[in-house]
């Protein structure tokens, strides 16, 4: 009587499992007809393996309990099932954090107006896998009495030997953290690292470095660490409008005013310029040699740049040649003093 008792527990926990599986799954096909998203799908879906796992095992364990069985081994027995149990759950709750997880990224990262959930999801994804991992451990470890203080405490010594000898690693990766958070600057600007002087296109932004095409058609990756520490120039931040800018000597004795004005209309005349922001001429500055003039102007692309001063720089030499007004080369007077020197021969005559 007591056999057949116990497998029929065993059996009715069998039975009882694959019934209550097939009820989620049905109940998930049913409820994926009237929601617009698959994460209800894959909550089913992992349930279906505990539930039947997990019913089996307590029908296993009642049916034990139909037998008289001594202490000793019920001791042994027991830790056993508890393991069993704690490997179901653990399976349960790992499965279910990695799959919302993919969930969100399959659904709702696109749909986001920012795109540090696409950058960071798979990282966070990690962490939480790995914390969970590690309170599961403990909650296994706490069932068996295990002392954790001293555990902890190497963990802790450990951890810290670790982030000392990887310190520049982990430097590159906080740096790359705030640099996604405050984003000085994304995937497409153009950008000068004045501390390397470094200049040209972001191209890709990770955890560690970053990677910048130059103007030469190089690709060159800088640690984040740097980026961090240095001054950046985004020239493509707020628009691609920018203002370009060149110096002009003009000789001494000529009219300020008019020169002043011959630059002016020089570039005002050219298309490329801006022609609603104003073109600008300043006297700056007594050089050593010439009146020096900043000459400048808008433009709406700061792509165009160089190929802008060196318009901007034919346009006015060509306009102050043609009013004759000079542009004077560097030059220096140099006075010669020269003296008699006598030396006596020191012969008497």
């Amino acid at each position: 009587m007591t056999i057949l008792l116990a497998a029929g527990f065993a059996l009715g926990g069998l039975l009882l499992g694959y019934v209550a599986s097939y009820i989620l799954a049905r109940y998930g096909r049913s409820l994926s007809q009237k929601t617009t998203t698959n994460l209800d799908n894959l909550l089913v879906e992992v349930l279906l393996f505990p539930v039947r796992v997990g019913f089996f095992v307590l029908g296993l364990q009642l049916a034990l309990r139909q037998f008289v069985i001594p202490e000793f081994w019920w001791n042994i027995i027991s830790p056993l099932f508890f393991i069993t149990y704690w490997i179901i759950a653990s399976i349960f709750i790992y499965r279910l954090v990695d799959r919302v997880f993919h969930w969100y990224e399959a659904e709702i990262v696109h749909t986001t107006a920012t795109d540090l959930d696409d950058k960071f999801l798979n990282l966070f994804r990690r962490l939480a896998l790995m914390v969970l991992v590690v309170v599961l451990f403990i909650t296994l470890l706490g069932r068996f009495d295990v002392e954790l203080g001293a555990m902890l405490t190497s963990l802790g010594v450990g951890s810290l030997a670790i982030a000392l000898a990887a310190q520049d690693s982990l430097g590159n990766l906080f740096a790359g953290l705030t640099i996604m958070v405050d984003q000085p600057f994304k995937v497409g600007d153009r950008v000068e690292l004045l501390e390397i002087d470094t200049w040209g296109d972001v191209m890709e932004i990770g955890l560690r470095s970053t990677r910048i095409r130059t103007r030469d058609n190089r690709m060159v990756t800088v640690p984040n660490a740097v980026i961090g520490k240095g001054l950046i120039v985004n020239y493509s931040d707020p628009d691609t409008v920018f203002r370009v800018e060149t110096t002009v000597g003009v000789a001494y004795g000529t009219d300020i005013e008019f020169a002043r004005q011959i630059m002016i209309d020089a570039i005002v005349a050219e298309p490329w310029v801006m022609k609603e922001e104003r073109v600008e001429a300043l006297f700056l500055e007594f050089g050593d040699s010439a009146l020096n003039f900043r000459v400048r102007c808008w433009i709406e692309d700061y792509i165009e740049t160089r190929r802008i001063l060196d318009k901007m720089n034919s346009a006015l030499y060509k306009a102050l040649a043609e009013a004759q007004i000079e542009i004077p080369f560097p030059q220096r007077d140099l006075h010669l003093v020269s003296s008699r020197v006598s030396i006596g021969t020191g012969i008497d005559s």
